[in-house]
């Protein structure tokens, strides 16, 4: 994390990595938002969502990071009197049912500085029972089809992701893909 000031005892920033809906939704009060690249994992709609975007009944599916590559989002900086309170609400919007591992990772900013900071991020658990890799296209169309959830319908989630990648100049032809089938 990258402090505040030049003493080592000072409180620090607190820095959370967006892949999906954070990206477009972050729900929290930020002092900077920037582009930001994370090395060792991949955006990858792998998860099973019972709550937000589907039900027990009829999941949804919804972004991870999953291991591997690397992933475009968005790095949000939060001064460290805001720190607590974010990361207790990011615990409970993320962690409904714990398929993602809480983790600090780093992150190089793409706002032409070279600022590498350590941040927050959200990696899909793959042991959990609604870890989804592995589907193939056409499965993960169905999903999406029929996800509805507390956040809305699936379609929605997907195609506003997609959006807001475009918005940054970011292909993702997944998403792009299951958009126009949607």
């Amino acid at each position: 994390m990258t402090a505040s000031s030049a003493s080592p005892d000072a409180p620090q920033d607190l820095w959370v990595f967006g892949y999906g809906s954070l990206m477009w939704n972050p729900g929290f009060a930020h002092v900077e938002r920037c582009p930001a690249k994370l090395i060792g994992a991949h955006r990858s709609l792998c998860v099973l969502s019972v709550h937000w975007r589907g039900t027990p009944e009829q999941p949804g599916l919804v972004l991870g990071l999953d291991r591997g590559g690397a992933c475009i989002g968005i790095a949000f900086r939060v001064v460290p009197e805001e720190a607590p309170a974010v990361l207790a609400y990011l615990r409970e919007r993320e962690q409904v049912t714990n398929i993602y591992r809480e983790a600090v990772r780093r992150v190089w900013l793409k706002d032409g500085s070279a600022r590498q900071v350590a941040a927050v991020a959200f990696l899909v658990d793959r042991r959990h029972v609604q870890y989804a890799g592995g589907l193939t296209p056409q499965r993960r169309l169905e999903i999406i089809r029929q996800g509805h959830g507390v956040g809305g319908p699936n379609r929605d989630y997907v195609r506003a992701t997609r959006d807001h990648l475009a918005e940054l100049g970011i292909r993702d032809p997944e998403l792009e893909w299951l958009s126009e089938r949607l």
